[in-house]
């Protein structure tokens, strides 16, 4: 009997190329979907994380409001609370609790201030309270791509009203929290709540909802 050495044919060979390339080219789209979902993941992570240290900090701060007003580079009263569209800055505070860890000869207090530019969300912090011309504060991005920044003012926390629905009552808010600029010299008390709002894009709004501890 003759034994016969037969090979692959052309046709079979091509066959299992495809296959090959079939299982290769799945195992590939596979891979890259897990990848591509992990680094979005991972965005989505880091982009929370800078949400949350962003109203982490602007919380910190209001939640430290002292009722100090000071004298601004112009040499007039500015209260210890302003704000508002019509007020220089969004939201500008004196706050107690500003950390010495070096012992220099400073205030605890600081003037801080936040406000929106080119979608981004700035602090401004003032080295000393009474300030001149000369002093320029320290800024930094707290957050970007941010669409809103709001604030409203509540002046009798008795008016506080929240619905069943777990929603403020805001006919009692104001827009504006400001002295009377008809009085030279004027200012205006701490409010009793402020409410923060905060447009960020891909996320949507945030509120914020502070009362302010008695002066």
């Amino acid at each position: 009997m003759k034994r016969s050495n037969r090979g692959f044919t052309l046709i079979e060979v091509l066959i299992a190329m495809a296959i090959t390339a079939f299982v290769a080219l799945l195992g590939y789209n596979t891979l890259s979907t897990v990848i591509t979902g992990v680094d979005s993941v991972r965005n989505e992570a880091q982009r929370l994380y800078e949400i949350n240290r962003a109203i982490g900090v602007l919380s910190r701060d209001i939640r430290q409001v002292t009722n100090r007003s000071i004298t601004d580079e112009f040499g007039t009263q500015a209260s210890a609370l302003e704000g508002g569209p019509l007020a220089r800055e969004t939201l500008a505070f004196t706050r107690s609790g500003w950390h010495n860890t070096l012992g220099v000869p400073r205030s605890a207090l600081q003037r801080v201030a936040y406000y929106i530019d080119d979608d981004q969300l700035i602090r401004a912090a003032y080295p000393i309270l009474d300030r001149s011309a000369a002093i320029e504060p320290r800024e930094t991005i707290l957050l970007e791509e941010v669409e809103r920044f709001e604030v409203r003012f509540l002046g009798d926390i008795t008016t506080l009203q929240v619905g069943a629905d777990v929603t403020v009552d805001r006919r009692f808010w104001q827009e504006n929290w400001l002295a009377d600029i008809s009085q030279p010299g004027a200012v205006i008390e701490l409010p009793a709540a402020v409410e923060v709002l905060l447009a960020i894009e891909g996320w949507g709004e945030m509120e914020r909802l502070y009362v302010l501890s008695s002066p």
